[in-house]
């Protein structure tokens, strides 16, 4: 066997135990955001009064993913920094150890305090998994290969999200808590095995801080115009789906089983894991920009249409009785379509979006980096998106939610086309 093949099989082993570990992170991530109604129903936050200010109820409910993205806010430097000083693998190892004590920790949280509190430190598991991962995929990848290696990562993260959101549901329906999240904490531990015996020690070693030159990269400031305004479409629409579907009537919601709402976060989930394990390798040959552009813009059409599914489902006669789902409510089905259809757009703009941090921070040095800034100017609006969210659910309506959440997806893109235009004239589509 040649050398060259040699490298090529070490590589391939390399990229199965990082999409591995893109899978566990996955798993343990979606089945929180399964499990979402399930913690609002169970432990019914309320207003309270601290220090003589009323917080109330709709707030409480946006802490409880808002906790969870300011913990990641924090994390991203420090992680993204010791990822580029030192050896991203060793990084990885210590996040996927932490990740199988704090999901063990998840049956404990009692309260929304303790609850909210626990979603952080997943947070903080979340970001550096999701940060090391990605930063080494794009390092090992050939500069032509990297949006369809990104890709090919996502779809096993959204794999596991299907077998998560599916399996948590199904498994909280028989047995409760518990069960669930032993099962995460084992996947963590297998990540980790896998991990330290398959992967290569990381040779790269950025000195300084690699944030400063990167923060000015034409290219990143660019996308990020879009990107900022996108983290609240996508935060706002994507955690509301499901805590539309199963929430009480009360509420605005559908009140469906835990199963049900599994199945709406599973749809977007897999017609997103099936488009990127083709649309990473079309970016790779057309370019970055057009299907950033045309994903994001159809995210936000798509999202602006979820609060007539119940017309369009009462219209259709959807109101059905189906084995395990059990009755489901006339916009039950045509709201996981819709699903579905957020899935197809967003595989379009996600591997192009990535692959192009990824060719920024290997170009300029610093891939974890520049993934840390992607991360950081999504977390406005991850951290600001569920507190607009949980206040409209509450004030004004479930509906409000997702026009506020269309509407960011589609400011975006009309303000990157707005700057491509200004830099490339009519190309601008066609020019990354």
């Amino acid at each position: 066997m040649s050398n060259a093949d040699e490298g090529n099989g070490a590589n391939r082993s390399q990229f199965w135990a990082l999409y591995l570990t893109r899978f566990a992170e996955g798993f343990g991530f979606i089945t929180l955001i399964t499990l979402l109604p399930t913690y609002i129903n169970t432990l019914d936050p309320q207003a309270t009064t601290v220090l003589g200010v009323t917080i109330s109820a709709g707030f409480i409910i946006g802490m409880y993913t808002t906790g969870f993205t300011l913990a990641q806010t924090v994390a991203v430097v420090p992680l993204a920094w010791a990822g580029d000083r030192f050896d991203k693998r060793l990084v990885l190892l210590g996040v996927l150890g932490a990740g199988a004590a704090v999901y063990a920790l998840f049956p404990l949280a009692d309260s929304s305090g303790s609850f909210i509190l626990v979603r952080a430190l997943q947070g903080l598991v979340v970001t550096g998994a999701g940060l090391m991962t990605l930063s080494l995929v794009g390092q090992i990848a050939d500069a032509g290969t990297r949006a369809d290696k990104i890709g090919k990562a996502n779809a096993a993260s959204f794999g596991a999200s299907i077998l998560g959101s599916l399996g948590a549901g199904a498994i909280y329906d028989a047995v409760g808590f518990g069960p669930v999240f032993t099962l995460i904490t084992a996947l963590m531990v297998v990540a980790w095995l896998v991990t330290w015996g398959m992967l290569d020690a990381d040779p790269t070693r950025i000195e300084g801080f690699p944030f400063s030159d990167l923060a000015v990269n034409r290219k990143i400031l660019t996308i990020s115009t879009f990107r900022a305004q996108y983290a609240f479409a996508v935060t706002m629409v994507r955690t509301w789906i499901p805590i539309y579907a199963g929430t009480e009537l009360a509420a605005g919601g559908l009140a469906v089983g835990a199963t049900a709402v599994a199945v709406t976060v599973t749809a977007e989930k897999a017609t997103n894991m099936v488009g990127q394990l083709f649309t990473g390798r079309l970016s790779d040959a057309y370019g970055r920009s057009l299907f950033v552009f045309a994903g994001g813009g159809a995210y936000g059409a798509i999202a602006v249409l979820i609060p007539f599914a119940p017309a369009v489902g009462t219209a259709l006669g959807t109101d059905v009785t189906v084995p395990i789902l059990g009755q489901l409510p006339p916009a039950y089905l045509p709201l996981v379509a819709l699903s579905g259809l957020l899935g197809v757009a967003d595989s379009f703009r996600e591997p192009a979006s990535m692959a192009l941090f990824a060719d920024e921070g290997t170009d300029d040095g610093g891939v974890a980096s520049s993934f840390g800034i992607r991360e950081l100017v999504w977390r406005p609006g991850s951290v600001a998106g569920p507190l607009i969210a949980g206040w409209l659910m509450v004030e004004v309506s479930m509906a409000s939610v997702f026009y506020v959440g269309g509407a960011f997806a589609i400011t975006g893109v009309l303000a990157f086309l707005a700057i491509l235009s200004r830099d490339h004239g009519r190309a601008a589509l066609t020019t990354w």
